[in-house]
């Protein structure tokens, strides 16, 4: 097992679907966006998977569940992550998962309920 690497399997959320188990260097969180075999997934939830050995419990593998995406267009790197939308406007929720609860699917540049913060 190489040491820098994370075994990953990867599962669609609906309909529950095996797409493959892969290796990664980063640690995927909520949010982030996944290729694989020229697809893209949005990370929807992560679960660890843990083996006994030797008296210690180690992490044997991740378990991502995930569903087809486009990735968004619009984003603002804020704080240290990207969030989805225009972070100036009051309502956009500063999330990478949401953009906003008046317009979630956007555009941000033409909302008629935009207002800078």
């Amino acid at each position: 097992m190489e040491q820098n690497t994370l075994p990953v399997e990867v599962i669609l959320s609906h309909p529950r679907q095996y797409l493959g188990s892969i290796r990664l260097d980063w640690t995927p969180q909520p949010g982030n966006y996944l290729d694989l075999e020229g697809q893209t997934y949005a990370v929807l939830e992560r679960h660890h998977r843990y083996q006994l050995k030797s008296g210690r419990y180690r992490l044997q593998k991740i378990a991502l569940y995930v569903q087809s995406a486009t990735p968004p267009t619009e984003r603002t790197f804020v704080s240290g992550i990207w969030v989805i939308g225009d972070a100036s406007c009051r309502f956009n929720a500063r999330s990478e998962i949401l953009r906003c609860a008046v317009n979630p699917n956007g555009p941000c540049n033409c909302c008629c309920d935009y207002q800078k913060s």
